[in-house]
């Protein structure tokens, strides 16, 4: 296969903009959780898992974000699914991301402050969602997790509630922060990606159609 053929499959077209949806929704998925744990009125519910395991280990969240998304990948290979550039890229960016954020900002520390902290952090996250996943270049390696496991005749709605329920519990028992902002999150993140998906699906572009071939006829010009 020529090395064009293989970017066309890797990044479909139009490549530039894929791209920059795909990073910018990335890096912004990093602000929303670094900025609902700063909130600390709850984490989102990886985010509780990976909160509760640094405090256990002493590594970062955002490294225990890559170590986990590395694993759940591994989990992909029995359940058939494939990843994309979108997905490695997800288990890296956002897990950087996510420690330079904590790093970056500060407590917010009066309740009122820290609230608005947890909605600005839920309103960053819809609009994240909205950019990397409508890039188109693979799901992150949690949301392939939910999809095989709906492809083995599970219900998406039933596949996401065991795994996020098996999440939060876990990382709740390790001492993650699990609060009204974990709930916030859950019961605003679907709305909000169904505003913000149709806003940056990235459409397929069309090839040129080319003209057909001039046919002479019989006669001279």
């Amino acid at each position: 296969m020529r090395t064009r053929d293989r970017l066309a499959r890797l990044v479909p077209r139009p490549r530039a903009r894929r791209l920059a949806q795909l990073y910018l929704g990335l890096i912004l998925y990093g602000l929303s959780g670094a900025l609902l744990v700063r909130a600390e009125l709850g984490a989102m519910p990886w985010d509780v898992l990976h909160q509760g395991l640094a405090l256990r280990t002493g590594l970062s969240i955002g490294a225990w974000s890559v170590i986990v998304g590395a694993a759940l990948m591994l989990l992909w290979i029995p359940l058939r699914q494939r990843p994309g550039l979108g997905t490695l890229s997800n288990v890296v960016v956002v897990g950087a991301t996510v420690d330079l954020f904590l790093w970056l900002l500060p407590s917010p520390g009066p309740l009122a402050l820290r609230a608005a902290t947890l909605l600005l952090g839920v309103l960053v996250c819809g609009v994240a969602t909205g950019c990397y996943i409508g890039a188109r270049l693979g799901p992150g390696p949690r949301d392939g997790l939910m999809t095989g496991l709906a492809a083995r005749g599970w219900s998406v709605r039933l596949a996401r509630t065991v795994i996020e329920a098996v999440v939060v519990v876990t990382g709740a028992v390790l001492g993650g922060t699990l609060g009204v902002g974990t709930i916030v999150y859950a019961l605003a993140i679907g709305p909000l990606a169904q505003v913000f998906l149709p806003m940056m699906r990235v459409p397929d572009e069309r090839p040129a159609v080319q003209p057909p071939p001039h046919r002479r006829t019989g006669g001279g010009d």
